[in-house]
């Protein structure tokens, strides 16, 4: 024994003379020295111990008769054994009486070579004509408030070392396989099991376990009853003790468990922002053996695995998001040629079922509309792969939808499966949304089709819609202006099932591109996430309710038309087609294919045409003298040169009564124009229809008048 720091040495090198005998005929004396509870050893003059109590021998692992005649250098630690000595010769100068607290961090070594933190007193005896020194050892480690201090300190450590894991790995199955073996190192038990809460919530799964009973392997499931050990804890949603196993009565306990000698047990829910995802369960052959210290640890460390987890979703959410930036660039650069390749097919399409030849031949029609639909889908194809990126190119007009809903109905009757039954419930007087009429159709029948595989063997489709006057608190935060919230109101239509419903993870995954519930081949997962995509860029929002077994309903917040006025002028720009004729137009597209489809189409319309390149090309034609022209129709990206919307800048400078008409097959082009280019200037998404050319043409050329 010694101190770890300038403590003087409880031996001295030379004692008064003197003997044992008349110490050891007192007999109450000898009793105390042996009842002590202090561990007490007698030592003489050369640091040999005369005699030792048994508590000495308990703490220093030795027998009682084996200390007797040891000398007191073999209790001291090989480190600091040197300097012992000199403590001692040092203390036999001056012999004196030091009483216990008045130093820190004595170490004593036991007979196994461990090593105990310990307090000593020392009491000379030579006052009373003994030539011996009294040394008290008391292991510090048993004082209660010492133990839980050492006890608190083991558990920070191993709430540490689970930290450092999670900070250290990405892989989940890394470090729940950790945590047992955490667990019962920190608590000193038998057994410690992770439980995950499948996503049906009906069943628990062990995750990973140490100590496991028969039944229990990895893998293994138990159902989420309350009669069931995991069950319970989740129905109390709270830490629960069982101090015996054996009296226990609010639950069923396995038989393999008492079979396997657990007494007592300790169980905390595992929660993820307030909704429990499994817990955490320790088992001991001791009864009795978990206190508040030991609940607080394990809910400390349910908390930190609780936040690992929420990192890792996020993160791996976070890669998810950038992977689907990626595929949204990828798809935006792909969109363009491959809108230019539909253009080029479905304008020719167009011209061929116009030509007479093929006008009254009804096989070479079906033919031409066959490969026109084919090409409609490529293009529907590549909105969708745009949509859940909000990339795609809205055109948002009054809708009525009333009219929009019963038009809707009327096809789904004719295409759904007989058993579905349609209702409609619309409000009166519902005053028109702001929506591109075709991606919120699009959206419905989405909704539509997911409801009809949700109900295999028939049921009940209600279309629904609703005033409200501003959006569920839940909902505002999907909003891409949500500033304007108090001000807005909306039309919420919705579409409810009376089918399978989904359960609360499938409904959590529900908006998430590829997420599909679908068997391989009958889903894309695209669906509802370009609903909520299209939605969120409409100004709206998009909610589900839904309960396993008791059906669907989505409802979509769309914004409703702030002025009625513009509804009216909308729809009459929207009617109105007609293009003067003689209108003398500047085509400038680098596309060879597109620039003659698109020419096909402004001759057939009545118009004089000018083509070009490039805008270079064009410039130069109109400062040769080509103009006066009514209307520049260019492509945003030409090529190398300078863009369209440069060149619609430097024309409109020229030739201020010139109409501009852009067009891409790039939706981000055209989404950064529509922030960026005059409110005049007409965007057209590729590819179209020639009906849909005349109607941007007429709409830009009513702005122009």
């Amino acid at each position: 024994m010694a101190d770890a720091a300038d403590n003087p040495p409880f031996l001295p090198d030379a004692v008064v003379p003197g003997s044992l005998s008349d110490f050891d005929e007192g007999s109450v004396f000898r009793s105390l020295f042996v009842a002590y509870p202090d561990s007490l050893l007698v030592v003489d003059q050369f640091g040999s111990i005369m005699l030792a109590n048994p508590s000495a021998a308990a703490l220093l692992g030795y027998a009682e008769d084996e200390l007797a005649g040891l000398n007191v250098d073999v209790l001291v630690p090989d480190s600091i054994r040197p300097r012992h000595a000199s403590y001692r010769e040092a203390y036999s100068r001056a012999p004196r009486p030091r009483p216990m607290g008045t130093h820190m961090e004595l170490v004593a070594k036991r007979k196994d070579g461990s090593e105990v933190m310990v307090e000593i007193a020392l009491s000379p005896l030579q006052n009373h004509g003994l030539p011996f020194v009294v040394a008290a050892i008391r292991d510090i480690g048993a004082y209660p408030r010492v133990k839980q201090a050492l006890q608190r300190a083991r558990y920070s450590e191993h709430l540490a070392q689970l930290g450092r894991l999670a900070v250290d790995t990405r892989d989940l199955q890394v470090v729940l396989q950790h945590v047992p073996g955490i667990i019962t190192t920190a608590l000193q038990v038998e057994v410690a099991v992770v439980w995950l809460l499948d996503s049906n919530r009906l069943e628990f799964r062990v995750a990973s376990g140490v100590g496991l009973v028969d039944g229990e392997e990895i893998g293994a499931r138990i159902a989420n009853r309350p009669d069931t050990p995991p069950g319970f804890v989740f129905s109390q949603g709270r830490p629960v003790v069982v101090p015996d196993y054996g009296k226990e009565n609010r639950f069923s306990v396995p038989q393999a468990y008492l079979d396997a000698g657990l007494v007592s047990a300790l169980a905390v829910p595992l929660s993820d922002r307030g909704r429990v995802i499994g817990m955490l369960s320790v088992r001991s052959k001791e009864s009795k053996r978990f206190g508040d210290e030991e609940v607080r640890f394990l809910e400390s460390l349910s908390n930190l695995l609780a936040t690992s987890l929420q990192r890792m979703q996020t993160e791996e959410a976070l890669n998810h998001a950038q992977r689907l930036e990626s595929v949204g660039q990828l798809t935006g650069g792909i969109a363009h040629d491959f809108n230019n390749l539909l253009t080029v097919i479905q304008g020719n399409l167009q011209v061929l079922e116009e030509l007479p030849a093929l006008e009254q031949n009804s096989h070479a029609q079906q033919l031409l509309s066959a490969a026109a639909r084919a090409s409609r889908r490529g293009a529907e194809l590549t909105g969708k792969l745009l949509a859940f990126s909000r990339r795609q190119v809205l055109q948002p007009i009054a809708v009525d939808t009333q009219a929009l809903l019963h038009s809707l109905a009327d096809m789904l009757r004719r295409t759904l499966d007989q058993r579905i039954r349609i209702e409609i419930d619309t409000v009166p007087g519902c005053p028109p949304v702001m929506a591109d009429p075709g991606q919120l159709e699009s959206a419905l029948l989405n909704i539509a089709i997911n409801a009809r595989d949700a109900m295999p063997d028939g049921g009940m489709l209600r279309f629904r819609t609703e005033l409200c006057s501003a959006l569920p608190p839940a909902l505002r935060s999907q909003r891409n202006d949500p500033g304007n919230d108090a001000t807005a109101c909306f039309v919420a239509i919705s579409i409810a099932d009376s089918g399978t419903g989904m359960s609360e993870e499938v409904k959590e995954h529900a908006f998430e591109p590829f997420f599909t519930t679908k068997e391989v081949g009958r889903g894309t997962g695209l669906g509802l996430s370009t609903v909520y995509g299209f939605v969120n860029q409409s100004r709206g929002a998009v909610s589900i309710d839904s309960r396993v077994g008791q059906g669907t309903t989505v409802t979509l917040y769309l914004p409703q038309l702030e002025d009625a006025a513009a509804a009216a002028t909308d729809e009459d720009e929207r009617a109105d087609e007609t293009i003067p004729p003689g209108l003398r137009v500047m085509l400038v597209e680098d596309d060879a294919e597109v620039r003659k489809v698109v020419h096909t189409f402004l001759t057939t319309l009545g118009c004089e045409v000018f083509t070009a390149a490039t805008a270079e090309q064009a410039l130069s034609a109109l400062d040769a003298g080509v103009g006066p022209l009514d209307l520049l129709l260019s492509d945003i990206a030409l090529g190398a040169g300078m863009r369209g919307t440069r060149l619609a800048s430097e024309v409109q400078q020229r030739f201020p009564r010139m109409a501009v008409l852009l067009m891409s097959g790039f939706s981000s082009e055209l989404l950064d124009a529509d922030r960026e280019v005059p409110q005049s200037w007409e965007l057209l998404r590729k590819p179209y229809a020639r009906s849909e050319l005349a109607r941007a043409m007429a709409k830009v050329l009513a702005g122009r008048a």
